[in-house]
């Protein structure tokens, strides 16, 4: 089985002071499911138990609910790059309930992808973002303070986003981290402000998809408060997003 973590090249900034590091990243992949040979979605996942994970998709949004005994599946091929792995599962059509519409994500293989040096690439957002940490820590606690539900349940997710001078526009919670950020989205979008976000801070760990719609809303630079994943930090750097992670107290890592 693929090793599940991959060590990253970033840039410690702790007291004002910076310096190389390297961090152990939890591996981020696509895996491609097929149900008799025809598309049904893709999903990120860690590497290994690629049939466990497939199984229980189906099962759990109600697409296929026999027994084992008529499951039949089988990984069918990995890109080049070696980040998407697809797995198709031959049943018998009478048997599959009506498939519902997932949404098929598009994956395309970046030219930086499995590159793990500290490579700093041009993008393809307007400009770069900059930022000073103390700005960075200020405003997780001005996220922190909003975080009510949180404060009430601790089981809530939450993303903030700010502007060029770190003034909060939005701040939404929710147990998932994802809605979270299309929360903050759709709120900036509703008040006419997104253009006006520079800044999206997001509790919990960044995976692919919070960089993908950080880069969809168009906002430069995402902070987050524990690791991003290695395809995280891949596709920042690809798309030219500054990515923070582990945004704690007086310390952070900048990886693109």
């Amino acid at each position: 089985m693929k090793e599940a973590t991959l060590t990253y090249d970033g840039v410690l900034i702790a007291s004002g002071e910076q310096s190389l590091t390297k961090d152990a990243l939890i591996v981020e992949e696509a895996l491609c499911i097929f149900i008799n040979e025809k598309p049904l979605t893709v999903t990120m996942q860690t590497p290994g138990h690629e049939m466990e994970l497939t199984r229980g998709l189906l099962y759990t949004e109600g697409i296929y609910k026999r027994s084992n005994e008529q499951w039949q599946a089988v990984v069918v091929g990995k890109n080049k790059q070696q980040h998407i792995t697809a797995v198709n599962v031959a049943l018998n059509e009478n048997e599959v309930s009506t498939i519902s519409k997932r949404s098929l994500l598009s994956v395309a293989a970046c030219g930086i992808c499995g590159k793990t040096e500290l490579d700093f690439v041009k993008g393809h957002l307007p400009q770069a973002a900059s930022f000073h940490p103390q700005k960075i820590e200020e405003m997780f606690a001005l996220m922190r303070a909003e975080q009510l539900a949180f404060d009430s349940s601790g089981g809530c997710h939450a993303a903030a986003a700010f502007d060029a001078e770190c003034n909060l526009l939005s701040v939404m919670e929710d147990v998932g981290r994802h809605n979270a950020v299309d929360k903050v989205v759709g709120d900036l979008l509703f008040k006419n402000q997104l253009k006006q976000a520079k800044y999206l801070l997001v509790s919990g760990r960044v995976s692919y998809e919070i960089v993908a719609k950080t880069f969809a809303a168009g906002i430069p630079l995402l902070a987050a408060v524990s690791a991003p994943s290695s395809l995280a930090v891949d596709f920042a750097k690809e798309l030219g997003i500054t990515l923070l992670g582990f945004c704690r107290g007086n310390r952070m890592t900048r990886y693109s």
